[in-house]
């Protein structure tokens, strides 16, 4: 089974759609607080390039927001 690791803030709601798909399909995940982890913040950033979220990383595996389709077939799902 993937690693999967959701970096989000409580106040976005296209972190909270990808969380509910997560949880739809069943895919155990850990969730990060950006906006009170600023390591997290400056290790997303270091990856990405960008201070967005929701950034999905899935094994080795980055996603700027809820790209479905990538995340499916990341995971192996039916999108």
């Amino acid at each position: 089974m993937a690693k999967v690791k959701v970096y989000s803030t409580p106040t976005c709601p296209y972190c909270d759609i990808l969380e509910e798909f997560l949880q739809s399909e069943g895919i155990k995940f850990d969730v990060v607080d950006v906006s009170q982890d600023k390591v997290a913040q400056e290790y997303i950033f270091a990856k990405t390039g960008k201070m967005a979220v929701p950034v999905i990383e899935i094994d080795e595996e980055i996603i700027v927001g809820f790209d479905r389709p990538k995340i499916a077939k990341l995971l192996n799902l039916k999108d």
